[in-house]
């Protein structure tokens, strides 16, 4: 970007992230995710870096926070509250630690250097005052200078003491201090002023109990337990935020006494009757704290508050001032935060993709951007109408989450951030493949290809007919069933059974033991489950759950007629005049799929792939074993993580083989999340939603 293109971006920028600013320190109604909120901030701070001049001092790259309430008066604190340089991956992290490496070398400091690892609470930051032992004063952070006296307030919060505990000589020694640190200990806590810092919280736990409350109350619940605590503290009425019972955590004492690493700061802080956390530990070198930090991105559901990352903090207090502040933070510390879920990025381009039914769909192109240890490039739009809804343009600056741990999307904008270049998404005119005109059918949001021989849906028809949840066919991916079309060897999912050795030698990538392979594959899935037969075959809105339910239905109506289902064909005879009405008596079937199901069967080019697929011996397999109690019937599962023993389709199919349905979002219509190991946000919401959670233990028990 040429500087004057940046200098525009720029303020832009600061016209933004100063409105978001607002509303999250000073209104403590933040209306962006965190993750978005550090990205536009991440993307100034590159755009300065990059042209220093523009630099000024009123950028938000310049401050700490937002500025104090009027309705509390100001403190002015005695050593500003600074904030702490975030990273984002292992590389960031060893080039923070060369960097302060190489400096102490410049500075012939020889020590080793060797960390504290913290967890990084999400609440709000706050500063006690003691004077002779007993609690005077507590402030927030505000902008770093000025923070607001909050004592009343913070009298309330039963974690934080009103006197501070005078702990024993022989404890002060356990902890390592020195005759001379344990004498000027004494005289801060006896004689003297002491300053704590730390984090006041909501827990996860009283989060959820207040909200089932007020929303019982019919009084409006809170946002998240950041927002929560913040209010809290900011109640002109101390009783109310004792109705919200917040915790406080130490993480410093501001007020030197001499100690010699961060570790004692905390201990000695547990024994002046604070409470710390347990899970910080020392770590002598960068490799343990990233594996602390892997371990707690991991378990973080564990922790029983919000956290979203860990501050890394160069344990020798003695290393401090030499390494000293830079900006708006200290040298010694950074915080490497957790991967974020959501993000902001620009958007390139829309290409149009066309499905196995011809329907077209919007892909967005985006800045590649990282999140949850993926980089995104890509993500699907749905169609036509969620582009509409979501008012994007080519060019603007969209937020972007991973939804269930996996699939990525685009779920709003910065309109603020237009500089007048961006255009308009248009709908596609024609397929982007075929060239054939493209229509929007009435009453739907698809736009689809006229075109039933296209090129594009025909592909990847067949593309699906090999998937796992079909026929499962291993080794025909899609490069290479893109060859096979290319060379003319199929049209059809029904050519594959007829594929030759001589067919597959002398393309790219076969040669006679590969061929064997592929063949060998092919002939092992000709006999094939009747629901993914039914599924592979790509019936508009026909799912794996559908396809199972449908594939039931087919058995017992076909048993009804004395008829017998052993291949395709069979299947021509058995739904092409069936009654619609009927259909819809099947569960979750409804007037439009069974429709569309009715719709496919009558089509003589599909009645003529399925007599296709029978000549090619394809048969209809016979249902294995005798038939399971149905003790799942009506029960929604979702399965998330890895299990010990069971694969997902494993677990799936045992849920499916007794009655049970499976889903892959998590909703108040889930019965149980089936959990394993490595959970993401599944997990999350079913916590929040009150779903039942079960581990794999729990789930064999079950289907007994």
């Amino acid at each position: 970007m040429d500087k004057e293109n940046a200098k525009k971006r720029i303020e832009k920028l600061r016209q933004e992230i100063a409105k978001h600013s607002y509303a999250y320190h000073v209104q403590d109604a933040p209306d962006i995710p965190d993750a978005v909120f550090d990205g536009l901030k991440n993307e100034l701070v590159q755009l300065e870096n990059q042209y220093p001049d523009l630099i000024t001092p009123d950028s938000p790259s310049q401050r700490v926070g937002g500025k104090p309430l009027d309705k509390f008066s100001k403190v002015r604190h005695e050593q500003p509250m600074m904030s702490i340089y975030d990273c984002f991956s292992e590389a960031e992290m060893t080039d923070w630690q060369t960097q302060i490496a190489k400096l102490l070398s410049e500075r012939n400091v020889g020590q080793p250097l060797n960390y504290y690892a913290e967890l990084k609470m999400d609440g709000l930051a706050v500063s006690l005052i003691y004077q002779q032992g007993l609690f005077v004063q507590g402030a927030t952070r505000g902008d770093g200078q000025v923070g607001e006296d909050v004592t009343g307030n913070l009298r309330t919060i039963k974690s934080i003491p009103l006197s501070l505990r005078r702990p024993s000589e022989a404890e002060l020694k356990h902890i390592g201090l020195t005759a001379k640190q344990i004498e000027t200990t004494y005289q801060a806590i006896d004689q003297g002023k002491m300053e704590i810092r730390g984090e006041a919280i909501m827990s996860n736990k009283v989060f959820a109990e207040l909200n089932k409350k007020y929303l019982a109350e019919g009084r409006p619940a809170l946002a998240n337990p950041r927002n929560a605590a913040a209010g809290s503290i900011r109640q002109l009425n101390p009783k109310m935020t004792a109705e919200r019972k917040l915790d406080f955590f130490c993480y410093d004492i501001s007020t030197e006494l001499g100690l010699d690493r961060h570790e004692q700061e905390h201990q000695l802080a547990s024994l002046l009757g604070f409470r710390v956390l347990p899970q910080n530990k020392f770590c002598p070198d960068l490799a343990a704290t990233f594996a602390f930090h892997h371990h707690w991105e991991q378990n973080r559901d564990k922790v029983g508050f919000e956290c979203d990352g860990c501050v890394l903090v160069v344990d020798n207090l003695a290393l401090w001032p030499v390494l000293g502040i830079v900006g708006k933070g200290p040298r010694y510390m950074r915080a490497y935060k957790f991967t974020a879920a959501q993000a902001a990025t620009k958007l390139l381009d829309v290409v149009w993709q066309v499905g196995r039914t011809g329907v077209l769909t919007p892909t967005a192109v985006l800045e590649p951007v990282h999140l949850q240890g993926v980089t995104i490039g890509r993500t699907t739009l749905h169609n036509y109408d969620e582009i509409e809804r979501l008012g994007i343009k080519l060019g603007d600056t969209v937020i972007v989450e991973r939804a269930g741990d996996v699939i990525p999307k685009i779920t709003g904008l910065f309109e603020q951030l237009r500089d007048g270049s961006e255009r308009t998404i248009k709908l596609p005119k024609v397929c982007p493949l075929c060239g054939s005109p493209a229509e929007k059918t009435e009453g739907e949001v698809a736009v689809r290809c006229t075109n039933p021989d296209c090129y594009g849906s025909r592909l990847r028809a067949i593309k699906h007919w090999v998937a796992r949840g079909a026929a499962d066919i291993d080794g025909l991916g899609h490069k290479i069933i893109e060859q096979l079309w290319m060379q003319g060897l199929i049209k059809d999912v029904a050519d594959l059974y007829t594929l030759k050795k001589e067919d597959l030698l002398g393309l790219e990538g076969f040669a006679e033991k590969s061929a064997d392979n592929l063949l060998e594959a092919i002939e092992q899935k000709k006999q094939i489950a009747l629901e993914r037969l039914i599924y592979g075959l790509g019936i508009r809105h026909v799912g794996e759950e559908t396809a199972l339910a449908l594939a039931a239905f087919a058995r017992i109506w076909a048993a009804d007629k004395h008829q017998h289902l052993a291949d395709p064909a069979d299947l021509v005879r058995l739904f092409a005049k069936i009654d619609l009405e009927k259909l819809q008596e099947i569960g979750d079937i409804g007037s439009v799929v069974a429709a569309s199901i009715v719709e496919w069967f009558g089509d003589e080019k599909n009645q003529n792939l399925l007599a296709k697929l029978a000549s090619a011996n394809i048969k209809i397999a016979k249902p294995q074993g005798e038939a399971l109690p149905q003790i799942l019937a009506g029960l929604t599962f979702v399965i998330t993580g890895t299990l010990p023993e069971y694969s997902r389709d494993e677990a799936k199919a045992m849920i499916r083989a007794r009655g049970g349905k499976t889903a892959e979002s998590v909703s108040r219509q889930t019965d149980y999340l089936l959990a394993g190991e490595e959970a993401g946000s599944k997990l999350a919401k079913a916590r929040e939603l009150g779903v039942k959670i079960i581990d794999e233990e729990a789930f064999k028990q079950l289907i007994k």
